[in-house]
């Protein structure tokens, strides 16, 4: 692929460019952090209900791509690279939508099982899952902030085994784990924008996710970062209400008490 007359090899692109993708679309959100009136949570609250400082998120967040990254240079060493271009020339409209939805759903089906089962064991919440969930008030480019083997299980694997299971190339891939990393900044980002299309055709978004980072949801909506089928299915899901405070900010609510599956 061509980049500003640059030849520049679709496994490069497919492994740097989501990484970008991922700071750009997060500090878009950092500095629409200040429209208090969309938050889900106030900025004092950011400040002191998270329980680790936004240098140390960051530290955590480029350790987990450094990892991603070494992990997508070997899978796109193993793939036959030769044989995906082919298989790229001849690739239809409907292919590629068809390649897309079968990424969504084997990721967000690996991510729902792996992320539930570090809840409910004990010992993975305290030592592993429990990083992510310090941050209380979550924020956009905390949405990778996690102890260093979840982020290969859920996220790097998770990402492996869709990119594998699609059938894609590492070109179609550039821009699926550039939505897939966008969707799931979005989640964190806190901020409910008026037009937002992820909260408009998605009913996985950043109310959603914020319920299960509140201690009243926390063995709910586990889906992400797409559906929540799995959490309907399977009684997790967590029903809510988006609701204007005194304050003029928003509060995601529950609507309806729910018992412990």
């Amino acid at each position: 692929m061509t980049v500003m007359g640059l030849e520049v090899s679709d496994q490069l692109l497919g492994t740097f460019v989501p990484i970008a993708v991922y700071w750009v679309y997060s500090g878009l959100y950092m500095l629409l952090g200040s429209l208090e009136n969309y938050r889900l949570h106030s900025r004092k609250d950011e400040d002191q209900k998270n329980l680790v400082s936004k240098g140390t998120v960051i530290k955590g967040v480029l350790l987990q791509q450094t990892v991603q990254a070494i992990v997508a240079v070997i899978l796109f060493t193993v793939v036959d690279n030769s044989h995906k271009a082919a298989v790229e020339q001849k690739a239809s409209m409907v292919v590629l939508i068809r390649q897309f939805l079968t990424a969504m759903v084997v990721l967000d089906t690996w991510q729902y099982f792996m992320h539930r089962y570090m809840h409910h064991n004990k010992f993975l919440y305290r030592h592993i899952h429990f990083q992510h969930h310090r941050l209380v008030v979550p924020f956009a480019f905390g949405a990778l902030y996690n102890h260093p083997l979840e982020g290969l299980i859920l996220d790097t694997i998770g990402g492996a085994i869709s990119f594998l299971a699609s059938g894609m190339t590492p070109r179609t891939s550039i821009f699926f784990f550039s939505f897939a990393t966008i969707k799931t900044v979005d989640d964190h980002c806190g901020l409910m924008l008026p037009g937002n299309p992820f909260h408009i055709f998605f009913k996985n978004n950043t109310a959603y996710h914020d319920v299960h980072h509140q201690l009243y949801g926390s063995k709910y909506n586990f889906s992400q970062p797409f559906f929540v089928m799995w959490d309907r299915i399977l009684g997790t899901y967590m029903p809510y209400s988006v609701e204007k405070r005194g304050d003029g900010s928003f509060e995601a609510r529950p609507v309806k008490e729910c018992k412990d599956d």
